[in-house]
């Protein structure tokens, strides 16, 4: 999944927050000074192009929404850096966490807590 520009993602969490809404709607969320319409036109329809947003046609107009969850963005985000920073290995990412202070050891142990019990009922689900 492409990553959003600052400006993109700035569009698309009002979408995720809102919901579907008219250029005209999308407009009325930001404060002044508000970006030209046909220049947030323009954007909305990239983040159509790009697979972010979809639409619904009402006359001559669409409303658009968002076709791609805040959830599902943030995890492709995430194994993006993993990828390009990390050698696409989680374990050297947490490791580097882990040097840098950033998570306890009873963060870690939580995380170890839930992969166990994932694991745990994904089997549970394998031999159902």
């Amino acid at each position: 999944m492409k990553k959003l520009t600052n400006k993109e993602k700035e569009i698309m969490e009002l979408y995720w927050q809102h919901g579907p809404m008219f250029v005209r709607e999308l407009l009325e969320h930001y404060a002044e000074p508000r970006p030209h319409f046909n220049t947030l036109s323009t954007m909305v329809r990239l983040l159509e192009k790009n697979g972010f947003l979809g639409h619904r046609q009402y006359g001559n107009t669409y409303q658009y929404f968002a076709t791609v969850s805040e959830k599902e963005y943030g995890k492709s985000s995430l194994a993006g850096v993993i990828k390009n920073y990390f050698n696409n290995s989680y374990l050297s990412a947490v490791s580097a966490f882990v040097k840098e202070e950033k998570i306890s050891v009873d963060e870690l142990k939580e995380l170890i807590s839930q992969i166990e019990k994932n694991t745990a009922e994904t089997a549970g689900k394998e031999h159902a």
